[in-house]
C-alpha cells in the first residue's frame, strides 16, 4: 500500500509539473532552455544514489531547502514517506518529460497556427488543440513514470531510508528480504513487480503506437 501511495502521488506530481514543462521545452525558446533540459534529464543518466545525494543536499536537515524548514518547524522531510514521494517524482520525471515532449513535437504546427488565426490565445491553443492531439503520448509517459516510481530504489534509500512500516517500499522490502534470507518473500515481490512491469510496457507501447 505504501508503494502504491508513493507511486500514485509521484505520478500526479509528475503530471502537474512534467506536462507543462514538456510543452515549454517543445514549443518555447527561452534563456536557459538547454540547461533546464539537462537538469530534467540528469536523473535518467546519473546513478540513483548520486541523485539521492543531491536530494539530501536539498532536503536534508542541513540542506538548502530542508535546513530552513527544519529550523522553522522542527520537521524534516528526510526519512519520511514524503521523502519517498519526492525521490520517486524526481527519478520518474525524465521519462514523462521526454515522452510528452516528443508527443508535443509531433503535433502539426499548422493546426496551432489555424487556432491562432481564429483568435485563440497560446494557452487556449495548448489546452484545446495541442494537448488533446498529444494525449496518447502523454498517457504513455505517465504510465512509464508510474512504473518507474513504483520501482524506485536508490534515491529512495538515500533520502527516505529503509524503515519497516514507514518508508520501506516494495523494492526496499525485496532488498531486506534477500539480506535476511527470506527468499520466498523476495521471490513473491519480484514476481509481482516483474508482472506489473510487463503490463506497463505493453500499455505504454500501445499508447505510443496510437500517438504516432
Amino acid at each position: 500500500m505504501l508503494s502504491l501511495r508513493v507511486a500514485i502521488l509521484a505520478t500526479v506530481l509528475n503530471a502537474l509539473i512534467g506536462v507543462p514543462l514538456a510543452w515549454a521545452l517543445a514549443r518555447r525558446r527561452f534563456p536557459g532552455r538547454a540547461l533546464l533540459d539537462l537538469l530534467v534529464t540528469m536523473p535518467l543518466i546519473l546513478p540513483p544514489t548520486v541523485t539521492g545525494y543531491y536530494l539530501i543536499v536539498l532536503f536534508g536537515r542541513r540542506g538548502w531547502l530542508g535546513g530552513p524548514l527544519y529550523q522553522m518547524t522542527g520537521w524534516s522531510i528526510a526519512f519520511t514517506w514524503y521523502a519517498a514521494v519526492v525521490a520517486a517524482t524526481i527519478m520518474a520525471l525524465p521519462l514523462l518529460v521526454r515522452t510528452a515532449k516528443a508527443a508535443f513535437e509531433s503535433v502539426d504546427r499548422d493546426l496551432e497556427r489555424a487556432a491562432f488565426t481564429l483568435g485563440r490565445s497560446e494557452l487556449r491553443t495548448a489546452v484545446e488543440v495541442t494537448l488533446p492531439l498529444a494525449r496518447n503520448g502523454i498517457l504513455a509517459g505517465l504510465v512509464l513514470a508510474f512504473a518507474r516510481a513504483l520501482g524506485e530504489f536508490g534515491a529512495t534509500l538515500m533520502l527516505a531510508g529503509n524503515i519497516p512500516g514507514k518508508t520501506a517500499t516494495v523494492p526496499l522490502a525485496i532488498y531486506t528480504a534477500v539480506q535476511t534470507g527470506e527468499d520466498a518473500a523476495a521471490l513473491l515481490l519480484v514476481v509481482v513487480l516483474s508482472a506489473l512491469s510487463c503490463v506497463v510496457i505493453v500499455a505504454a507501447n500501445r499508447l505510443g503506437a496510437r500517438a504516432t
